[in-house]
């Protein structure tokens, strides 16, 4: 063989083969049985124990601010061990403004276990906002909901009982993107979030290398204060911290339920879709830069991260390799045994098609979702364009990277997830219809946490003591 035909058979194996390893990913813990027991959520929670203090770090989302206060406010977790602080750029007047009256009318009912904090000094984004409000937690527990988020009202019940149950330091809960049939590229975002958080992310914690999410993730107050909380110079400040404590020998217990998701929207457009990915994609390059992943204790957990972290970089050169091997494959006069190697990559193109088909119609089914007649043709148009736009973001980043360009894009956010069918269901429930979990020693479901707010500079009640992640 030529150097070219060694080129193409070389990087059809390696692509074919990350192909597969992808796909064998994506189906870790999906049908599973024993892991997807695992990964349940408890059916009967403990009676409330820890206090937890729920982070909101906002910026400029005076659309969808309002409603998530609200929803924090409403989960069935007794208020007095729940410490709410909203934490925001003092400039940003807009949001401040929604958060002041939503504060307000909060008081009026008398809650007052939500706080407004902001900081002015840079850098402005959100690891600085969490640093911010980890300054002035007092919980046992820290977690982070983003300001679009619907978590869901037992969150906390789940993982007080995991917590105080298993002594588990750090829990995942599952995140999933909800309108998937708002853009072209909306059901392949959210089957990302489908496969990552049901499946990938019980292999991540069973290899000991967790690269966290940027929301409902809880963890251990003085866990967070001994790492130095959030780098507020790093664009995926979740992947890093979950990569520290991994390096600490920090476990991390994964909980998926679809029932229990914190729901949330796919970006608005195109061009939100690549800022965002971007800066994800930059920020896994910085992690992989500052090198915490290589005190990992084995080979395995460093390989994991290596492959985690540089997959920026196997992204970008799949955008650069693919059309020159079709315009081989096409144009360029190739031994069989080579043009068979060079077509390895479309035959796993294929089985990652239709494992995202299969995982589509269960994601719908499992969300009491309607797909339409024509979501498998639409699913199909979009695969290849939307493998471009994540290849085109990996360059993107990689430009930005090596320019030493640090600056925070901001994805937005309208509450795409909070209309019509992507509403909630207003009562816990199991799929199949069965009553929820109950506290055990009480009789009935948890009942509702009547919260309560204060606005900024006003005394809060929890301060003395009471609780503490795109």
């Amino acid at each position: 063989m030529n150097p070219v035909e060694v080129l193409l058979v070389g990087g059809s194996v390696a692509l074919a083969a990350q192909s597969a390893y992808a796909a064998s990913l994506m189906l870790y813990a999906w049908e599973d049985a024993e892991k997807h027991v695992q990964s349940h959520a408890p059916r009967a929670f403990l009676p409330p124990h820890l206090r937890f203090t729920v982070l909101l770090p906002a910026r400029h989302e005076e659309a969808v601010i309002q409603e998530t206060i609200q929803r924090v406010v409403d989960l069935r977790y007794p208020a007095e061990l729940v410490q709410v602080l909203v934490v925001i750029e003092a400039g940003d007047a807009g949001t401040i403004a929604k958060v002041e009256e939503k504060l307000a009318e909060l008081r009026m009912r008398g809650k007052t276990h939500v706080r407004l904090i902001t900081f002015d000094d840079p850098p402005i984004n959100k690891p600085h906002g969490l640093n911010v409000g980890l300054r002035q937690a007092t919980g046992d527990v820290v977690t982070i909901f983003d300001a679009e988020d619907e978590p869901h009202p037992d969150i906390l019940n789940v993982v007080n009982t995991i917590m105080a149950g298993e002594g588990a330091p750090v829990v995942q809960c599952g995140v999933q993107l909800m309108n998937y049939a708002d853009r072209w590229f909306s059901a392949l975002n959210v089957l990302e979030y489908f496969f990552w958080f049901k499946s990938r992310m019980h292999y991540h914690s069973e290899v000991g290398m967790v690269p966290l999410g940027g929301n409902t993730v809880f963890i251990q107050r003085p866990l967070l204060q001994r790492i130095g909380g959030w780098d507020q110079r790093c664009l995926t400040e979740d992947a890093d911290v979950g990569i520290r404590l991994s390096a600490r020998g920090v476990p991390t217990r994964v909980v998926y339920e679809d029932e229990y998701v914190t729901r949330e929207e796919t970006p608005p457009t195109v061009g939100q879709f690549i800022k965002q990915r971007t800066r994800w994609n930059q920020g896994f390059l910085q992690v992989l830069g500052k090198g915490d992943w290589l005190r990992l204790p084995t080979w395995p957990q460093r390989l994991l991260a290596l492959y985690t972290l540089g997959f920026p970089v196997l992204q970008a050169l799949m955008m650069l390799y693919v059309p020159l091997s079709l315009w081989m494959m096409v144009f360029a006069k190739l031994p069989v045994l080579v043009a068979i190697v060079s077509s390895l990559p479309l035959y796993m193109l294929v089985v990652q098609f239709t494992i995202s088909l299969v995982g589509l119609y269960e994601f719908t089914s499992v969300h009491r979702l309607r797909p339409s007649w024509f979501t498998p043709l639409w699913l199909l148009v979009a695969y290849f364009p939307y493998q471009c736009l994540l290849a085109f973001a990996a360059l993107r980043a990689g430009w930005r990277q090596l320019q030493g360009v640090n600056t925070w894009e901001k994805t937005a956010h309208v509450g795409a997830h909070r209309q019509g069918e992507h509403a909630p269901t207003p009562t816990p429930a199991t799929l199949g219809g069965e009553a929820g979990p109950v506290l055990v020693g009480r009789e009935g479901p948890a009942p509702h946490a009547h919260g309560a707010s204060s606005i900024v500079g006003a005394p809060d009640s929890l301060t003395q003591g009471v609780i503490t992640r795109g």
